[in-house]
C-alpha cells in the first residue's frame, strides 16, 4: 500500500468496536483509562524525565530533523518528549482512550501542530503499517507483548525503520513458570471489577510491606523509592502497578530471542538493559543496516 498523503489521517471505526468487545470479554486491559488518570499527575519534571530517557537510550542530545514513530503511544508522554526534543512525530494506538490521551497532550503543548500526527490504528494491521513509511526512530515501549500476537507485531515494525534508523522496544522478560502465573493473575484482574479490586489490593499490600521491610533492614528512607520512581522515565508507581497487573494480553521473551530475531533481519544491537531475571521489561535499542 502506498504511503499516504501528509494531510490524510487514518481512522478505522471497526477498531473501536473490536476493542470494546475484547474489554467486555475480559480479554484486554483498559490501558487508555489508566493513562487518562496518569495524565492528571503529569508535570514538567515527568516530561523532562521522559526526554532524558530517550536521550540516554538513543545516545543523542536531541531529535531535531528526525522522524519519530510511537507505536502504541499510551498516555502520549513519549510522543510529547520526542516532539519537544525536535522530532516530527507520528503516534498511533489501538486503544481509543489512549489515542484521546495522546491528542490531549498534543493540543495542550503543541496545538495545531503539523509536525505531530495522532491516529487510531493497530500494529497488527499489515495494510495500515505498510502505509506509514519509514522513520528514523521507531519507539514501542511495553506495547508489542500486549497485542495478543507479539511475534507478528515484532515483525511488522521491521520495515518501519529507515536504513541506519533506530528501533527502541521494551518486552517483558520470560521467567518461565512465573510468567505463566502472572498471565493467569492478569486474566483474573481483567475479568471484572470485584476481581480487579481484590488483586490490586493484595498486590499493593504485599509489595508495600515487602519494600518497607527491605528499607528498614537496609536503613533506607521508605519514601525515597517512590520519589525516585518518577525519575525513571517520568512514570507513576500506582499507574504502573495497575498497568502491570492488568497488562493483558501478556506475552514474554528471553533477551536472546529478541536479539536473534532482529539480528536475522539486518539489525545491530546498540544498547540493552535487562531485568536480570526478574519481572519487568528488557529494553533494546537496535540500529538497522544502511543497506536494508
Amino acid at each position: 500500500m502506498a504511503v499516504r498523503n501528509e494531510k490524510q489521517t487514518y481512522d478505522d471505526p471497526s477498531l473501536s468496536e473490536r476493542h470494546a468487545a475484547e474489554i467486555a470479554r475480559g480479554e484486554r486491559f483498559t490501558f487508555g483509562s489508566n493513562w487518562a488518570s496518569f495524565l492528571e499527575t503529569l508535570d514538567e519534571a515527568r516530561i523532562r524525565s521522559a526526554e532524558e530517557s530517550l536521550r540516554s537510550m538513543l545516545g543523542v542530545s536531541d531529535l531535531t530533523g528526525r522522524r519519530f514513530l510511537d507505536v502504541g503511544s499510551g498516555s502520549g508522554l513519549f510522543s510529547l518528549a520526542a516532539r519537544r526534543l525536535g522530532a516530527s512525530v507520528h503516534s498511533f494506538d489501538y486503544d481509543p482512550q489512549s489515542v484521546a490521551c495522546t491528542r490531549t497532550l498534543r493540543e495542550r503543548f503543541f496545538p495545531n501542530d503539523d509536525a505531530w500526527r495522532v491516529e487510531h490504528g493497530s500494529v497488527l494491521d499489515h495494510e495500515y503499517v505498510a502505509s506509514l513509511g519509514r522513520f528514523d526512530v521507531v519507539y514501542s515501549w511495553g506495547v508489542l507483548h500486549h497485542t495478543g500476537e507479539m511475534w507478528t507485531a515484532l515483525q511488522h515494525v521491521v520495515d518501519l525503520v529507515a536504513p541506519n534508523g533506530s528501533l527502541f522496544i521494551a518486552i517483558y522478560n520470560d521467567q518461565g513458570a512465573w510468567s505463566e502465573r502472572w498471565r493467569r493473575i492478569k486474566r483474573v484482574y481483567c475479568s471484572g471489577a470485584v476481581q480487579r479490586a481484590i488483586v490490586l489490593g493484595a498486590y499493593l499490600g504485599i509489595t508495600t510491606a515487602r519494600n518497607l521491610v527491605a528499607d528498614v533492614v537496609w536503613l533506607r528512607n521508605p519514601l525515597a523509592r517512590y520519589r525516585e520512581y518518577r525519575q525513571n522515565r517520568g512514570m507513576s508507581h500506582l499507574h504502573d502497578a495497575k498497568d502491570w497487573l492488568g497488562g493483558y494480553p501478556f506475552e514474554v521473551a528471553k533477551p536472546e530471542e529478541i536479539f536473534e530475531f532482529y539480528e536475522r533481519r539486518g539489525f545491530r544491537l546498540t544498547k540493552l538493559v535487562t531485568q536480570r531475571g526478574t519481572v519487568g521489561c528488557n529494553e533494546f535499542v537496535f540500529t538497522r543496516a544502511s543497506d536494508a
